[in-house]
């Protein structure tokens, strides 16, 4: 009689909204009542039935629903997404620009002011929230409820297929054998219903009994079903749901899904390329991370190799080119050899004529160790006014770097500044101590390498030359732009949250693009003391393989590119590249901004 009655109860509520008596009631509504009419075996009262008919009935329900559906379909349209989804993190920053300056006027201190309150702060708060799409309800965990010990709780999903993945990956289960629920993907529709976990055992889909079958034979069912996909599963023990993480990552790598013969879901694979940030939300499985595309509209996150699975790749692909050693020192090869392969800089390359080449006096190859860069922890640093991050510019000896320091200093030289180096020779008629060099004496010297106070030193002639740290920080701190074109590898001791250089690499076009170039504006040779001469065949063929070297072994430091082929073009570049420094917020590693 009571099974009688509430069947009857809800032949009641779904006539009423069959007739139209509720206007425009929501489909979804209609489904719930449908699918609890269907079932039969709710452990419910009449009580709990007329509490459910009037809930469903309700009009804030229905107005709820209706929200719901606007901000989801404003969400998945073009015309309406947030720039930036961090203002209450920029807020912050000017809040503490303005504390740090020393005079504040009255504009500046009504924005301080107008900051700090907290209708303004609320409202900063809610645009983040909307903008990382933080609204959905987080319902609390369902109480554990006395059931027979043979009976399996089942829960029964709906999704509506669409040209969205449903943002999950199953697997076979090694212990039981059957399907099971392998991850959710952040920001997908079975992440966004909350009702799917991992672990979750699969039992059936759209009515079809998947025992026995594999994770593929479970694909081609859902390939194959249009619609609403029902899927019916027995709850994971325990639902531990990850909360998105924050961690940007630059990536030092190129990566694409389609290619990778590894990847448990090509389909939900993100492909990316070198030097773009990615927005890692979830680092719990060891070897897949899943991520988003910075400043991507789509907020489905896709699988990307763990930098714990891309150093293991990397590692045996050297070691598999290493055991054919045929190929040492070939150009073609030079992306993927170790450096113990490499010719080195400048001993074993073939050795300049008479120009001197600063570089670290104890350069071995433990100082020159490749990293194995794929991915770095960044975050964005704001320019601050009177601060300047240093420019240096990385290249091989002959390359253009000089000229280019030069032009560019030239443009205004109350601001460009590089340091006067260090040397112990004796000084010369005519020369002004800290002039062209700042004259000490060698014991002196060695003592401050020792101390590690220089960038980079070197000797030529018996004589050691060199450029202080200290000089390079007086001029960030006069409010200068200090520019400096040092030997590579000094960038390990540049590159260093104390100074945060801005790293740009100027790199020589093709060998025939860079012959003609050179011998068309009748350049001179830089490796000649005299400058007296044009360029060899020889030295051509050095810069070529110098700017490979640098660049298979400090890729992942750089900023920023210029090929150097035409050099009106390569300072238009350089005086662009200046300029964004000092007004643009720009990635750099998370321990700089810490």
């Amino acid at each position: 009689m009571v099974r009688e009655n509430k069947y009857s109860c809800f032949r009641m509520i779904s006539e009423v909204m069959a007739n139209g008596t509720k206007e425009k009631w929501d489909p979804a509504l209609t489904r719930l009542l449908t699918s609890l009419q269907q079932a039969s075996n709710l452990p419910s009262t009449e009580e709990e039935l007329g509490f459910l008919s009037d809930l469903l009935q309700s009009k804030e329900l229905h107005a709820l629903f209706i929200v719901h559906h606007k901000v989801i379909s404003n969400g998945a349209s073009d015309k309406f997404f947030p720039m930036l989804s961090t203002s209450m993190d920029v807020m912050a920053d000017v809040l503490e620009e303005l504390v740090n300056r020393p005079y504040m006027s009255d504009d500046c201190k009504e924005l301080f002011y107008l900051l700090q309150k907290p209708h303004v702060q609320g409202l900063l708060c809610a645009h983040d929230s909307v903008a990382q799409k933080d609204y959905y309800p987080h319902l609390p965990e369902i109480p554990p409820q006395d059931v027979d010990e043979d009976e399996e709780t089942i829960k029964i999903v709906q999704l509506v297929k669409s040209n969205e993945p449903l943002g999950a990956t199953i697997k076979t289960d090694e212990a039981t054998g059957k399907i099971v629920i392998a991850r959710v993907m952040h920001g997908g529709a079975a992440d966004r219903s909350g009702l799917i976990h991992v672990g979750d055992e699969v039992v059936e889909v759209n009515n079809m009994n998947v025992e026995g079958k594999t994770p593929n034979d479970v694909l081609k069912i859902l390939q194959n079903s249009e619609g609403t996909i029902t899927f019916k599963l027995v709850p994971a023990d325990g639902k531990a749901s990850s909360r998105e993480s924050k961690v940007r990552v630059r990536a030092h790598f190129n990566y694409e899904a389609a290619t990778d013969p590894y990847i448990p879901c090509k389909e939900a694979g993100l492909d990316f390329s070198k030097g773009d940030v990615l927005h890692i939300v979830s680092q719990d499985d060891a070897y897949w991370w899943q991520a988003r595309r910075e400043g991507d509209r789509n907020m489905r996150a896709g699988l990307i190799p763990s930098r714990a699975l891309q150093e293991r790749r990397i590692i045996y692909e050297r070691t598999q080119l290493k055991d054919g050693e045929d190929r040492l020192c070939s150009v073609s090869a030079l992306p993927v050899l170790t450096c113990s392969q490499f010719p080195k800089s400048p001993r074993c390359a073939s050795k300049p004529k008479t120009k001197k080449i600063m570089y670290d006096t104890a350069e071995n190859d433990d100082f020159d160790r490749e990293q194995i860069a794929t991915y770095e922890e960044v975050a964005k640093l704001y320019p601050r006014p009177g601060i300047y991050r240093p420019i240096v510019l990385i290249g091989a000896p002959g390359v253009g770097r000089n000229e280019l320091k030069r032009r560019l200093i030239d443009t205004d030289p109350d601001k460009y500044k590089t340091p006067t180096p260090y040397t112990s020779r004796a000084m010369k008629p005519g020369e002004v101590d800290g002039k062209e060099y700042f004259f000490v004496t060698r014991e002196q010297m060695e003592e401050d390498i020792e101390a590690t106070k220089f960038i980079e030193f070197g000797e030529y002639k018996g004589n050691l030359y060199g450029t202080s740290a200290e000089s390079v920080k007086a001029i960030v701190n006069a409010g200068k732009v200090c520019i400096l074109n040092p030997h590579y590898q000094a960038l390990k001791m540049l590159r260093t949250p104390q100074l945060k250089p801005y790293i740009i690499y100027i790199k020589p076009p093709s060998l025939e693009v860079l012959k003609d170039t050179r011998n068309a504006n009748h350049a001179r040779s830089t490796f000649d003391v005299n400058n007296s001469r044009g360029f060899t065949d020889e030295e051509f063929n050095d810069i070529i393989k110098s700017s490979a070297r640098i660049e298979f072994l400090y890729d992942h430091f750089f900023d920023e590119t210029i090929v150097n082929a035409d050099l009106a073009v390569a300072f238009s570049q350089l005086l662009t590249a200046a300029n964004r420094v000092e007004t643009e917020p720009l990635w750099v590693p998370a321990s700089w901004v810490q």
